[in-house]
């Protein structure tokens, strides 16, 4: 090293250390002065993106950031996220996420089929039948408003198509598959069956790469 502190060349890594940055070993990166990193991992990004493989960072509350998954969102904390992220396909989202919103999806459908059918029996005609089986009912009804709960299946099925294939993308993300796997769910027959296996995998830190920490 010369009298300046400036390294000279072919000088023994290791040397030269305290006065100045540290040597890296191939295939370690870091930013100038921080330490170096073990291999395979990368040093915190501008953009505001953690180490690669760390957790998200969280806000006040423990709650994440919206570019980020939330790991152990509760029922009513995922149907909210669900709509603050409404059309956003970037960034990953945990099975808690993906699975509380597939249970309120169903919830609603059943209420709707619930309503459904009691405006059948409510503006209908009932007749009922005895046969060896047992009692037979039927219902049919020519009232306008038996038209009023499939206006709400089609208004909630709208509402709701662009953020359910955004959740699903993320899911996906999350397991480090790419979004456009999801289009396997077209598959005659078995397509939806895969679809399902594969939302069900466990996260893998590699999702990250999904991640645009920059959207916020």
């Amino acid at each position: 090293m010369s009298n300046d502190g400036t390294p000279q060349w072919n000088q023994p890594q290791g040397q030269g250390q305290g006065q100045g940055q540290a040597w890296q070993q191939p295939g370690q990166y870091a930013q100038p002065g921080q330490d170096a990193q073990q291999p395979g991992q990368y040093a915190q990004q501008p953009s505001g993106a953690p180490q690669y493989g760390a957790p998200a960072p969280t806000g006040p509350g423990g709650e994440p950031p919206l570019w980020a998954p939330w790991y152990g969102i509760s029922f009513p904390k995922a149907i909210r996220r669900f709509f603050a992220k409404y059309a956003r396909f970037d960034g990953r989202a945990s099975r808690s996420e993906y699975w509380w919103w597939v249970l309120a999806n169903g919830i609603v459908f059943v209420v709707l089929y619930a309503v459904l059918f009691a405006f059948i029996f409510a503006t209908g005609d009932t007749t009922s039948s005895s046969s060896a089986t047992g009692v037979q009912a039927s219902a049919n009804s020519s009232s306008p408003l038996v038209a009023i709960p499939g206006i709400l299946f089609l208004l909630w099925g709208l509402a709701t198509l662009v953020p359910n294939l955004a959740l699903s993308w993320r899911r996906l993300h999350d397991a480090n598959l790419a979004g456009p796997f999801w289009f396997l769910s077209f598959i005659p027959g078995v397509g939806w069956i895969v679809v399902l296996v594969l939302t069900l995998l466990e996260s893998k830190p590699e999702g990250q790469r999904f991640d645009q920490p920059e959207r916020g």
